[in-house]
C-alpha cells in the first residue's frame, strides 16, 4: 500500500509520526488547500500561516524543545514536509519552511541569546526567517561569495547582495553567509541581519516560473552596521557550516521532489481512470496502463532510496555523496513523472485548473536548488571516482 495515501511504512515512522501525519493533514485540508488557486494568483500567502502552523508546533518540528521546538527526528521533518507537499503547491511549503534552512545554523552554534533572540520567535510564528547565501554573480560557487563584512570596534560593516532568497522580500532576520576574511572557503563566516537594520533593503520581488505563492527577492546591504553578537560561531568558520545545512537542505528536496513526482501519479491515475477515449476510459489503454506502471516504479524507487538514506543520516552516518545521489534521482524522477503527468492529461495538461500544469513548473527548481545537478554530480565523483 502507498505509505502515502494508506498506513505509513513502519520501517521508518512509529506511532508518534503516524499522530503526527494526521494533525497535519487535517491542517493542511482545512488552513491551505482551499486558498492554493487564491494565493498562487495572489503571489503570497497570508503571513498569519506563520502564527497558526508556531501556535500549534508545526513550526519547531525538528527543533529542539529547550530552543521552543516541538523535538523530533529527521522522519518528523520528512512528515512535515511530505503533508505539507499535499496541498499540491511547492511555493507554498517552501515559504512557510524557510525558517528550516534559515535557523539551523543558529540551532547549531548558536549562543543561549541567539538562540532567545532568532530562533523562538520564529518558531512561534511571531518572526520569518530566511536564509541568504546565494549571490548574483556567484550561484553555487559557495567559496567565493562576494558580501563583505569588515570588522569595526564591535559591530561588522557590511556590503554586497544576495538573490533568489525565498521568504525574501518579508523576512525579519537573514542567515547571511559573509566574507569576514580572505578569499576562498576559509575567509566565510555567518551573520543573523535584521531586516530593520539601517543599509538593509530589498529589491523586487521577483517573478517566477513556478513557486508563484512564495516570496524570492534580492537583498542589498549598504554599510550594514551588524553586531559581532549577531555572529553565529567563531569567526571564518561558516563555510563548513553551510555544508553542514546543505544535507539536511538537500534532504528536504529529495522529499519534495517525490511528493510532486507522487502527487502528478495520483492526478494521473485519477484522470486515466474518468477520461473516455475511442470508446473506453484512457486506463483501458495498454500504452497508459504501462506508462503509469512506470511512473509508479519510479516513484516508489526514489521514495525508498530517500527514506533509507534519511535512517542512516539520522544514526549519525556521513551520507553526502547519499543524499546527492538521491537528490540527483528524486529530481529525475519527479522530471519523468510530471512530464508523463502532463502528457497523459493531453492539452488539459497545459491548463492551469488542473494541478498537474502546477506540478509541471514548480518541478523544474528542484534540481537546482539546494546546489545543482551538476554540483551534486561532482560531490559524489570525488567519492566515486577520487
Amino acid at each position: 500500500m502507498n505509505p502515502l495515501s494508506g498506513p505509513p511504512c513502519q520501517a521508518y515512522f512509529s506511532a508518534e509520526h503516524n499522530m503526527l501525519r494526521s494533525a497535519l493533514r487535517e491542517f493542511v485540508k482545512k488552513e491551505i488547500t482551499p486558498f492554493v488557486d487564491e494565493w498562487e494568483r495572489a503571489g503570497e500567502f497570508p503571513r498569519d500561516l506563520y502564527r497558526k502552523m508556531g501556535d500549534l508546533g508545526f513550526l519547531g518540528i525538528g527543533f529542539p524543545e529547550d530552543f521552543g521546538g516541538s523535538g523530533g527526528d529527521i522522519f518528523s521533518t520528512i512528515v512535515l514536509n511530505e503533508e505539507m507537499m499535499r496541498c499540491g503547491a511547492a511555493g507554498i511549503v517552501a515559504g512557510l519552511g524557510s525558517h528550516g534552512i534559515g535557523l539551523p545554523p543558529i540551532a547549531m552554534k548558536g549562543t543561549p541569546d541567539q538562540v532567545d533572540r532568532f530562533v523562538r520567535p520564529v518558531l512561534a510564528g511571531e518572526k520569518i526567517a530566511a536564509l541568504g547565501i546565494t549571490e548574483p554573480g556567484g550561484g553555487s560557487d559557495v567559496a567565493n561569495l562576494q558580501t563583505t563584512a569588515v570588522r569595526d570596534g564591535d559591530d561588522y560593516i557590511v556590503n554586497g547582495s544576495k538573490t533568489f532568497i525565498t521568504s525574501g522580500i518579508r523576512a525579519d532576520q537573514l542567515t547571511c553567509a559573509v566574507r569576514t576574511g580572505d578569499k576562498g572557503a576559509h575567509g566565510i563566516s555567518f551573520l543573523v541581519i535584521e531586516a530593520d537594520t539601517p543599509g538593509y533593503a530589498t529589491g523586487r520581488k521577483l517573478e517566477k516560473m513556478g513557486w508563484l505563492a512564495s516570496d524570492t527577492g534580492e537583498i542589498f546591504f549598504d554599510n550594514c552596521r551588524v553586531p559581532v553578537a549577531n555572529r553565529i560561531g567563531e569567526e571564518n568558520s561558516g563555510f563548513y557550516t553551510i555544508m553542514e545545512n546543505f544535507q539536511m537542505e538537500r534532504l528536504h528536496l529529495c522529499v519534495m521532489a517525490n511528493m510532486t513526482a507522487q502527487l502528478a501519479l495520483e492526478e494521473s491515475i485519477k484522470y486515466a481512470k474518468q477520461r473516455q477515449a475511442f470508446g473506453k476510459p484512457l486506463k483501458g489503454f495498454q500504452v497508459t496502463r504501462h506508462k503509469l506502471v512506470d511512473m509508479a516504479t519510479l516513484v516508489e524507487a526514489s521514495r525508498e532510496f530517500t527514506y533509507r538514506v534519511a535512517a542512516k543520516m539520522n544514526a549519525g552516518q556521513n551520507q553526502v555523496k547519499e543524499i546527492s545521489m538521491a537528490k540527483n534521482f528524486a529530481c529525475q524522477v519527479s522530471d519523468k513523472v510530471t512530464y508523463d503527468a502532463v502528457q497523459i492529461f493531453g492539452g488539459y495538461g497545459y491548463m492551469k485548473e488542473y494541478m498537474v500544469e502546477r506540478l509541471y513548473r514548480d518541478n523544474r527548481i528542484l534540481s537546482i536548488g539546494g546546489g545543482t545537478t551538476e554540483i551534486m554530480k561532482e560531490i559524489i565523483a570525488n567519492f566515486v571516482v577520487g
